[in-house]
C-alpha cells in the first residue's frame, strides 16, 4: 500500500470523525435549546393564569371581556369591596387553588404509576390540556368555566414538569440548566406579555387565545427539535433499563443523582458501578420520601408563605393615589414577582445557600410584614410594595 492511499484513509477518517463531532454538536445544543423552550411552554399557562386572576374573576363580575379601566378607583367607592378592601367577590386565591391543587395531586400520586404510561402520550395531554386551559378561561361565562380553565393549566403543568425532568435522564446533564432557565424565563415571559398586552388595550379574551401559540411551540419542541435516542421508548413503557454509572456501558440512560462513594464511577472495591434499575415497590418510594422530609418541611413552609402573599395578600394592597388601576396594580406586582424569579434562579450559578430554613423564616417575616401591612395600611407606596414581592421571590427561589 503506497503512501497516498495511506494518507487518503487518514484523511477520510479524521473527516469522519469531524462529521460525527459536529453532529454530536448540533445534537447537544438542538436538546439544550429544546429543554429551554419546553421549560418555558410547560409554565406557561401557569405564570398567566395567575397574572391573569384578578381580570378572569372580574371579567365574570362585570359579564364584560374588556380589561379593568385605567381609571383610579376610590375604595369607597368601589362596587367589589364589602368592606374597606377592593377586592373581588371571590378572591383570587380561589385562582391559585385551581392553579395549584391539581398539580399538587399528580406530583403526590403519580410517582407510584406514572412509569408506566409512555413519554408519548403524556406530551400529547400536556398539550391537549394548555390548549383547553387557554380556550375555556377565554370564552368562559361563568366563574366555575373560568377555574376550571385554570385547573387544564395546572394539569398541563404538573404532569409536563414530572415528564420532562424524569426525561433528562436521558440526555447530557447540560439539558437540565436549559429547563431552569425555560421556567424561569416562563416566568418573566408569561406576566410580562400578558400584562403588556392587557396594557395596550388588547381584551384579557384576546390575550388568552394568542397565548396559543404556546402548546404550538410545546409540540414542535418535543416532537422535532429533541434528538432522542435510539433506545428511547417514546410510544412504550419500559420496566426495567440497566443504568451505567459516569462511565457506564450505557450513557443513554443514567441517574440524575450519583451516590458521593460513586462519583467517579467506581464500587466501593474500585471496579466500575453498573446497575440495574427497576421500577420500586411502594414501601421503598415511602422509605425514600422520609429521608427527605428535611428538604419538604422547609420547602413547604416556604412556598405556603409565598402564595400566601402572592395571591392572598397583594390583591388587598391597593394605592389609590398611583396611577394604575387595582388590576393594573396587581398584573404588575406579578411581572416584577417573576422577574424577580428569574433573576434568583440565574444567581444560582454564582451563590448557593444550603440551609434552607433561614430561607423559610425569611419567607415567614414577608408573610408576617404583608399582612400586617394590609391590616394596619401603614406601606405609603406602590414601589415599597415592589421591593417586598423581590424579597419574597429571592427566599423561594435561592432555598430551591
Amino acid at each position: 500500500m503506497d503512501q497516498s492511499s495511506l494518507n487518503g484513509d487518514l484523511l477520510q477518517a479524521t473527516g469522519s470523525q469531524g462529521e460525527q463531532q459536529n453532529a454530536r454538536r448540533v445534537a447537544h445544543w438542538r436538546n439544550v435549546v429544546g429543554f429551554w423552550l419546553l421549560g418555558l411552554c410547560n409554565n406557561f399557562a401557569y405564570v398567566v393564569m395567575l397574572s391573569a386572576a384578578h381580570d378572569i374573576l372580574k371579567q365574570q363580575e362585570t359579564n364584560s371581556t374588556l380589561p379593568t379601566p385605567p381609571s383610579v378607583i376610590s375604595l369607597s367607592q368601589s362596587s367589589n369591596s364589602s368592606g374597606r378592601y377592593d377586592c373581588n367577590p371571590t378572591s383570587t386565591a380561589a385562582v391559585l387553588l385551581a392553579d395549584i391543587l391539581p398539580t399538587l395531586l399528580i406530583k403526590l400520586t403519580a410517582p407510584f404509576f406514572i412509569h408506566a404510561v409512555p413519554y408519548g402520550f403524556r406530551v400529547l395531554v400536556c398539550i391537549a390540556t394548555a390548549t383547553a386551559s387557554f380556550l375555556v378561561a377565554s370564552f368562559s361565562t361563568s366563574v366555575w368555566m373560568s377555574i376550571l380553565g385554570v385547573i387544564f393549566a395546572s394539569v398541563s403543568s404538573g404532569l409536563g414538569e414530572l415528564s420532562f425532568l424524569s426525561l433528562t435522564v436521558y440526555f447530557n446533564r447540560c439539558v437540565l440548566s436549559g429547563w431552569g432557565s425555560g421556567t424561569g424565563g416562563a416566568g418573566v415571559g408569561g406576566a410580562l406579555l400578558y400584562s403588556g398586552l392587557t396594557q395596550a388595550g388588547l381584551t384579557p379574551r384576546i390575550t388568552l387565545l394568542i397565548m396559543l401559540l404556546v402548546p404550538v411551540a410545546m409540540a414542535i419542541s418535543y416532537y422535532f427539535l429533541l434528538v432522542f435516542p435510539p433506545s428511547f421508548p417514546q410510544w412504550s413503557s419500559r420496566g426495567r433499563v440497566p443504568v451505567g454509572g459516569v462511565g457506564g456501558a450505557t450513557p443513554e440512560h443514567r441517574p440524575l443523582m450519583e451516590e458521593e462513594g460513586h462519583e467517579e464511577g467506581l464500587d466501593t472495591r474500585g471496579s466500575p458501578a453498573v446497575k440495574t434499575t427497576g421500577a420500586l415497590s411502594c414501601t421503598e418510594k415511602l422509605v425514600i420520601l422520609k429521608g427527605l422530609m428535611r428538604f419538604i418541611v422547609p420547602l413547604a413552609v416556604v412556598y405556603f408563605a409565598e402564595y400566601f402573599i402572592n395571591q392572598g395578600l397583594l390583591e388587598l394592597l391597593f394605592f389609590p393615589e398611583s396611577a394604575l388601576s387595582h388590576a393594573e396594580q396587581y398584573r404588575w406586582y406579578q411581572t416584577l414577582y417573576q422577574i424577580g424569579v428569574l433573576v434568583s434562579r440565574s444567581s444560582l450559578f454564582c451563590l448557593k445557600i444550603r440551609c434552607v430554613g433561614v430561607l423559610s423564616a425569611l419567607q415567614c417575616v414577608n408573610a408576617l410584614l404583608l399582612t400586617l401591612a394590609v391590616y394596619y395600611s401603614f406601606l405609603t407606596s406602590v414601589c415599597v410594595c415592589v421591593c417586598v414581592c423581590v424579597c419574597v421571590c429571592v427566599c423561594v427561589c435561592c432555598s430551591v
